[in-house]
């Protein structure tokens, strides 16, 4: 599987302006979290892994404390997921995952930023098989057996391990999306004050497309303007620019 998560991530935001989508985005997120599986991070573990992500965004602590505020009041917006797949430049194939309050108005925003960059919007199904629903932890290693040792422990827990490897001084683990919460306390409990460097679940594709010239161009600009979107959450793709 190697290291193709490394490939999901945009550039981080770096005005103002762009630093607060990001910081929306992430308030959404963590709202949607805390109101389905609670508000106490103890309990809730994928919402202790969306603080901590945040976090590490320098997402201020004040937009997280007002996300999980809301969500303790039990009224708001009523968020629901989607998922969108398309065709871009040269071949390449995108998810886009999103949160929305309103699937008609995010389908149509999407579909037009596909649109604008002569990609093609696909219907459910066409692209999201060529994906992998993937739990993916990546921590520092300094120990020739850490990789044995994370091992041992996932397999005691009983994890379906997709794959795992050792290499530039990080453990990379991979799981079915649906193990995720066995697999990061099986390597809580492995390893004494574990601290992740990825804790999250994403689409990793099966295979790369290369583009370059024109589609790569294309491309980035498809990336900005979903990225530029409230509702879009994340892009997953298999462009190798």
């Amino acid at each position: 599987m190697g290291r193709a998560y490394q490939n999901r991530k945009e550039s981080m935001a770096k005005t103002s302006d762009m630093k607060a989508k990001v910081y929306s985005k992430y308030g959404r997120e963590i709202y949607v979290c805390a109101k389905a599986g609670g508000v106490d991070p103890d309990g809730n573990l994928a919402l202790r892994s969306l603080i901590d992500r945040a976090r590490k965004d320098q997402v201020p602590a004040h937009v997280i404390d007002k996300a999980i505020d809301k969500a303790k009041g039990g009224g708001g917006e009523d968020f629901s997921p989607a998922l969108y797949e398309g065709f871009g430049p040269g071949g390449c194939m995108v998810l886009v995952e999103c949160l929305t309050d309103n699937p008609n108005r995010t389908f149509g925003d999407v579909r037009q930023c596909f649109t604008k960059t002569k990609c093609k919007l696909g219907t459910p199904g066409t692209v999201k098989h060529l994906f992998d629903h993937c739990a993916i932890f990546v921590f520092k290693s300094d120990n020739e057996n850490d990789e044995e040792t994370a091992l041992d422990a996932l397999m005691e827990a009983d994890v379906d391990v997709s794959d795992i490897e050792n290499e530039d001084g990080q453990i990379s683990v991979f799981t079915p999306n649906t193990e995720y919460g066995k697999a990061r306390q099986a390597l809580l409990d492995a390893f004494d004050g574990l601290e992740f460097e990825v804790d999250e679940i994403q689409y990793l594709a099966q295979n790369t497309a290369p583009i370059g010239g024109d589609d790569a161009e294309k491309f980035e600009q498809l990336l900005f303007l979903l990225n530029d979107n409230d509702d879009v959450q994340n892009v997953y793709h298999n462009a190798e620019i």
